[in-house]
């Protein structure tokens, strides 16, 4: 569902942008002054293992795909505004470094999966309920985060359009329906397997598992992706919506220069973009730390 600069005209892409940094500007002073921070390795880690699982298109119904979006999963395993920081750094590191979403758009980008996936996830956080009942609320949420994002993505792609919000959204829902199927069983399925080991706080465990699945999945399984157009790809041609990319990215189409098209190129740009949003979300969280360390001084 990442929005490329040619799908949006006119002030959508403005606004997007203001709501999406004011969003991000309220992340970033509820993180510096949360208590419950998650160390640097292992917001790195999670950070790293969303953007690994957003390269897993799998097929669905109707000759189209769906991926990850993550936000519920960043949300249940980071918290709320450590969430959205990491949503975001991945959603810049995509845009950046492999064209997967506009640089103009990126504001609309982070409002519809960070923003509002994030903070879906948060609102479905109830650890009280215990395990079963933990997962199973955040499978709910991690559709409702892909629904939300649909319809939000119709609004924006009408304004820009002489399409209606009805034509978009409809056309839109009916792939995103099972695509939100899909995001809510990976979402569970994640959180039982990673929340033990990342419970442990600073424990070697609570990074090196999230770190090795990240890299496994975009080195060895990126490739194995299916190549169906994804929901918005399938209703932006549908709609006859113009979505060439204009920004030209290093590693386009997440494939490495000079390798081709094979499966060895996929592998190693997933892997380079693994551990480039490693490094970059490591980064981030340590300067959370430093702007504490200012403040406090």
């Amino acid at each position: 569902m990442h929005i490329p600069d040619s799908m949006l005209q006119g002030a959508i892409c403005p606004v997007t942008l203001a709501l999406g940094a004011a969003g991000l500007t309220t992340a970033v002073v509820a993180a510096v002054r949360s208590t419950t921070k998650p160390n640097a390795t292992r917001f790195a880690a999670v950070a790293a293992l969303i953007f690994a699982g957003q390269m897993m298109n799998f097929a669905i119904p109707g000759g189209t795909s769906g991926h990850l979006l993550g936000g519920v999963l960043a949300a249940a395993l980071l918290g709320v505004p450590f969430g959205v920081l990491a949503m975001t750094l991945v959603l810049a590191v995509q845009a950046l470094l492999f064209g997967d979403g506009g640089m103009l758009a990126l504001g609309a980008n982070v409002c519809n999966m960070a923003l509002l996936g994030v903070g879906i996830g948060g609102l479905l956080r109830r650890p009280q309920l215990g395990t079963a009942g933990q997962a199973s609320l955040l499978a709910v949420g991690g559709w409702l985060s892909v629904m939300a994002a649909a319809l939000i993505t119709s609004a924006e792609l009408a304004t820009s359009s002489s399409y209606s919000f009805i034509t978009v959204a409809s056309t839109m829902l009916g792939s995103h329906l099972w695509i939100g199927l899909g995001e809510g069983i990976i979402t569970a399925a994640a959180w039982l397997a990673l929340a033990p080991a990342l419970q442990k706080g600073s424990s070697r465990q609570a990074w090196v598992a999230p770190l090795l699945i990240a890299s496994a999945v975009a080195l060895f399984l990126s490739p194995l992706a299916s190549s169906l157009p994804d929901g918005l790809e399938k209703a932006a041609a549908q709609l006859h919506l113009f979505s060439d990319s204009t920004w030209l990215a290093p590693l386009a189409d997440y494939r490495l220069p000079g390798l081709g098209s094979n499966a060895l190129s996929t592998g190693l740009a997933g892997l380079f973009g693994t551990l480039a949003t490693f490094s970059g979300a490591w980064l981030l969280r340590r300067g959370v730390s430093d702007i504490k360390g200012r403040n406090a001084a």
